[in-house]
């Protein structure tokens, strides 16, 4: 099982940057599709980007679009959230996940997040 830990959050004002980091252990994440999501005020977390293992294709929120980028380092068993042009209502707590095809929805064990916090 993949074990994932998140991290690059932190605070910063709005306008800024930051890029988060997720490491795999436990297997390679070579043929998996990843994801970020984050915790959200719903029941479930909610999607940020995606990012196929195949293409690599990439897919994002309508929120986010066009501030952040997601990319992979597989050599390096990671997938990074580069975040541009924060606003004060991306503060919230980031994770990352495998995820399935087409939907994109998570599956698999969680890491414990990293804070990213906008201050206007």
């Amino acid at each position: 099982q993949v074990q994932l830990v998140e991290s690059g959050g932190g605070l910063v004002q709005a306008g800024g940057s930051l890029r988060l980091s997720c490491v795999a252990s436990g297997t390679t994440i070579d043929n998996y599709n990843m994801g970020w999501f984050r915790r959200g005020s719903g029941p479930e977390r909610e999607f940020v980007a995606a990012i196929d293992w195949k293409r690599p294709n990439t897919f994002y929120a309508d929120s986010v679009k066009g501030r952040f980028l997601i990319s992979r380092d597989n050599p390096k068993n990671a997938v990074y959230l580069h975040m541009l042009r924060l606003i004060p209502e991306d503060t919230d707590v980031y994770y990352c996940a495998q995820v399935r095809d087409g939907d994109h929805r998570p599956f698999g064990s969680w890491g414990q997040g990293t804070q990213v916090t906008v201050s206007s």
